[in-house]
């Protein structure tokens, strides 16, 4: 399935996500793939099985369940050098601070690249972390990233973040974080 609106200008897309986040409401999750400016170049049964794995992901976010948390994470994870172990303490840890978190997805680009075991979707996705503080009681952003690409493997017939793939920079560009949990 390829969903294409060439028309679309990158300012009118980043307009149209600037509302979509402002419009979604506290403590929300929201996962999106939007009908039109997004290129989906992989079947149904995939794109169905990705968000899927996103969906329990936030589902266990919503709970606290910090081991089905971990389910949407490769073996392998490995992100700027940051292990699987790294971010499931991230997680803990603000599990022990924050309440009510939630996550936006907006995904608008899924490409498969290789085949069989050795296959990676790439995934373009814009979206937030956001939660209500314990201590303060304020809600307050915990990350945001814009076109980030989340690489996924599939393992155990459920796809998986695997990372980034190469070698990692020692210094990332000016203007650029990570963002290693989604």
């Amino acid at each position: 399935m390829i969903l294409r609106d060439r028309g679309a200008s990158t300012i009118t897309q980043l307009i149209a996500v600037v509302i979509f986040l402002v419009g979604i409401g506290t403590a929300a999750a929201k996962i999106v793939v939007p009908v039109t400016g997004s290129v989906i170049e992989v079947d149904t049964a995939t794109l169905k099985s990705v968000l899927g794995s996103f969906e329990q992901a936030e589902d266990a976010i919503k709970t606290h369940d910090l081991d089905k948390v971990m389910v949407i994470y490769s073996p392998q994870y490995n992100y700027h050098g940051l292990k699987k172990d790294d971010i499931r303490k991230i997680w803990k840890d603000l599990f022990e601070e924050y309440q009510d978190i939630a996550s936006t997805h907006l995904f608008t680009k899924m490409t498969k690249v290789g085949a069989g075991r050795d296959a990676v979707l790439e995934v373009t996705c814009t979206g937030h972390l956001w939660a209500k503080s314990k201590t303060s009681g304020l809600f307050v952003p915990i990350d945001s990233w814009h076109e980030e690409i989340h690489y996924l493997v599939l393992d155990d017939g459920a796809w998986r973040l695997r990372g980034n793939l190469g070698e990692s920079p020692h210094v990332l560009p000016f203007g650029t974080a990570p963002h290693p949990l989604f």
